[in-house]
């Protein structure tokens, strides 16, 4: 019988070790297929949550940085229960508030050691479990090592009080160690207590709101049915750790609401009145000053972006494929945020890996690099795309800089390349343009007169070589407009 016992715990040991180290399969509600599948250092995540008296229940997927996010595993006092589990659709049962009667039998039973080892079985192999995750290292003592008692973490109920602002909620989020976002839980109840107030846009991916939560603006992106892969890949992206920044735009939630006839998928972000920078732009001249901030601004977003952060609280580097000035929003402050973050790939530096989203669509033709419209583009190198972000912001930047209103001199605007190509130009159109004839926007004799404007055409020139390793990098964009001197241009 010993020696029974002992083959029955290595087996279970090797078990367990074996599943730590391979995907899992989870059951997942807000995914296609109900399925997901989190790697390596994932889990199978069940959760049910008291709303409005009513018991609502959340299964997915938990990547390894949720699971360091110190929130996801813990249960709250009669309000929620939370299990994470590591075996293949661990997460398919219901939990409830109020325990049931135990199901009949154990829950590791297989064969023989289904009808030998029963419910105290099932207990030494949880122990079993811990220890071997704790002797695995850092990844499983970041799944078990929320048992030690430092500090009562945040539970739902207290991120939902009704005194709490949006702000105070992301910031409680942001100090308690996840920095990815709030708890799924918290989003879904956000979402759907968000009143539509009016639309504010269009585009490919759907429709933009105001809404109001708690008497607060937000912007609910409200995604089309045939776009999910776009929702999933930018709630995703939000939702990386460390991403937030004063110039990428603030994450709230996101939740697909089924309203009995057809999904919506909900992206929440932070509201700014002033709308995207393209709009802006058409309503005002700007200032040199106004001009160098909003530049500023956005060169410090994208260098967030591209930017890795080494750590275990770290952040991939990031290329957002998509940069135009309808994609940057004003804030009242006159400074930029950069949005709409559905076609960014990730970088992983340890595997050397690109995460490309599996998308239909594609970036912006009028702001494509040359190498992207003739097809040039390494696909295997992450730092084409960094570079191919450039040339774009190059053209933003460009757009700015003709709306500088200097000694009352300045120009209307016009989107890049509009005296070249039609208003809606194909991939051909463009390639014609830029790639054969190897043409850009016309930068004006009289900015040469402006230190600031010579500063930043210098910087237009610099971002859209066709070469794209001659190219700056948005960190050096951004220290060279850090340094531009604007009281002189504005007194004269």
């Amino acid at each position: 019988m010993s020696r029974f016992r002992y083959t029955v715990e290595a087996t279970l040991i090797f078990l367990s070790v074996a599943q730590l180290t391979t995907a899992l399969k989870c059951v997942c509600q807000l995914c296609a297929n109900n399925t997901c599948e989190t790697g390596a250092d994932g889990a199978c995540w069940n959760s049910v949550m008291l709303i409005n008296g009513r018991e609502e229940a959340v299964k997915s997927c938990l990547s390894p940085s949720e699971m360091r996010g110190q929130v996801f595993c813990y249960s709250s006092r009669n309000v929620s229960k939370r299990n994470c589990c590591f075996t293949d659709f661990c997460n398919n049962e219901t939990l409830h508030l109020h325990p049931e009667k135990p199901p009949e039998g154990p829950g590791w039973g297989r064969l023989e050691l289904a009808a030998v080892i029963l419910v105290p079985s099932c207990l030494l192999c949880v122990g079993i479990m811990i220890g071997v995750c704790i002797l695995q290292g850092q990844r499983c003592a970041h799944a078990r090592g929320h048992k030690q008692d430092v500090e009562e973490p945040l539970d739902d109920q207290s991120l939902m009080s009704a005194e709490k602002c949006l702000k105070d909620l992301i910031y409680d989020m942001s100090t308690s160690g996840s920095g990815s976002g709030l708890p799924l839980l918290v989003q879904r109840t956000i979402a759907r207590t968000i009143v539509l107030q009016e639309s504010i846009g269009k585009g490919r991916f759907g429709e933009v709101w105001r809404g109001k939560w708690r008497g607060e603006d937000v912007a609910v992106k409200i995604f089309s049915s045939r776009d999910e892969r776009s929702w999933f890949r930018e709630a995703e992206i939000y939702q990386t750790i460390m991403l937030r920044h004063e110039n990428i735009l603030g994450f709230i939630a996101a939740d697909n609401k089924d309203n009995g006839s057809w999904t919506q998928l909900w992206l929440v972000s932070e509201y700014h009145e002033h709308g995207s920078l393209f709009d802006y732009l058409n309503r005002y001249t700007l200032s040199v000053e106004a001009m160098i901030v909003l530049a500023l601004s956005i060169a410090s977003g994208l260098a967030h972006l591209h930017m890795e952060i080494i750590g275990t609280q770290g952040k991939p580097a990031i290329a957002h494929r998509d940069i135009k000035s309808k994609n940057i929003l004003v804030k009242k402050n006159g400074t930029a945020v950069i949005a709409d973050l559905g076609l960014a790939v990730k970088h992983d530096s340890g595997t050397n890996t690109i995460d490309i989203p599996a998308n239909h669509r594609v970036g912006t033709k009028r702001y494509m690099a040359p190498e992207i419209l003739d097809d040039t583009i390494n696909m295997n190198s992450f730092e084409t795309f960094k570079r191919a972000d450039i040339y774009s912001l190059g053209l933003v930047f460009w757009e700015l800089a003709r709306r500088c209103s200097f000694r009352g001199i300045h120009e209307d605007f016009q989107l890049p390349y509009y005296d070249l190509v039609p208003s809606d130009p194909s991939i051909e159109d463009m390639r014609k343009v830029v790639c054969d004839q190897k043409l850009r926007p016309n930068i004006p004799n009289q900015w040469q007169s402006c230190e600031a404007l010579r500063v930043m055409g210098k910087i237009i020139r610099e971002c859209w070589y066709a070469n794209p390793a001659a190219r700056l990098t948005a960190l050096r964009v951004k220290k060279t407009i850090s340094q531009v001197t604007v009281t002189k241009d504005i007194k004269d």
